[in-house]
Parts: C-alpha cells; structure tokens; sequence
C-alpha cells in the first residue's frame, strides 16, 4: 500500500534530534532504527503526534528552508509557551508563529483559539486579529483581540 511520509535529512545529528523530539513533544514513537555497517544510525522511522518521518543521518546535504514547514496545532496558551521555548532555545525565532529548531527545521506553533478570532463574524475583530498576528513572534492568544 502506499503511504506518505515526511523525509527529514539531518546531517548527522539524527540521534540528536530524535532526542529532542522525544523529550520535546508529548506524542513520539521510534518504529525502527536502522545502523551502518560501522554501528552507527543510518536512517529512523518515527512519528510525532502521528505525522510519520523518516530521518537521514548523513553529513553534508542540503540545508532546511521555510519552503515547507510542520504545523503544530495546540491547545492553549501554555502550550504555544512550552513549544515555542523547546524549539527556540537552540533555534531561531520566525514570524507568526514560525520558528526553527536547532537543525533548521521550520515550525508553525498555532493555537487553535487563534481561530475564533481570525474567522470572527465580525470583520473589525477579524481584521484586528490579522493585523496583530502579523506583528507577531509567537503567537498570543490574547493580543489577537481588543
């Protein structure tokens, strides 16, 4: 059967950032590892939150970019706290909830409470909200309302 899965190239720092993954998010399982000939980890079959991957551990290679990001739809304000600070600590800060971790990999860190706002039936707080997400870092739930 065919099935689609996220392939994620970390120049040889996969156990490194299954590490981080496992400690950083509440939902991760490692399916398999599979090792070189010189005992050390080829590639990794794992999933967060259900989002299936699978990890390259092999130098050299291209570098991340914002092409393509991973959405984390959470619950709470808490939660976009927690997040944010794992994945910023070793990372880099982006716009609108973007961030990168330490590898280079794009996250978007969003509440889903932020949709009440953005899809308002009133367009006044529709448009404060999208006004106020744009000038954001992280995202907070209650600057996106007067």
């Amino acid at each position: 059967m065919t099935t689609l899965k996220t392939f994620l190239w970390f120049g040889g720092e996969l156990d490194d950032a299954l590490d981080f993954y496992s400690s950083t998010f509440t939902d991760v399982v490692v399916h398999n590892k599979d090792y070189l000939d010189s005992g050390e980890l080829f590639t990794a079959d794992f999933a967060i939150h259900g989002h299936e991957f699978i990890g390259l551990n092999w130098g050299g290679g291209p570098s991340f970019n914002d092409a393509i990001s991973l959405s984390l739809n959470v619950d709470g304000q808490d939660e976009v706290d927690r997040l944010w600070a794992a994945i910023t600590a070793d990372g880099s800060e982006g716009q609108c909830g973007w961030c990168h971790d330490k590898w280079g990999v794009t996250w978007q860190v969003s509440p889903i409470q932020m949709r009440t706002w953005l899809a308002h039936s009133d367009p006044d707080v529709r448009a404060y909200a999208n006004q106020a997400l744009r000038s954001m870092t992280k995202i907070v739930i209650d600057d996106l309302h007067a």
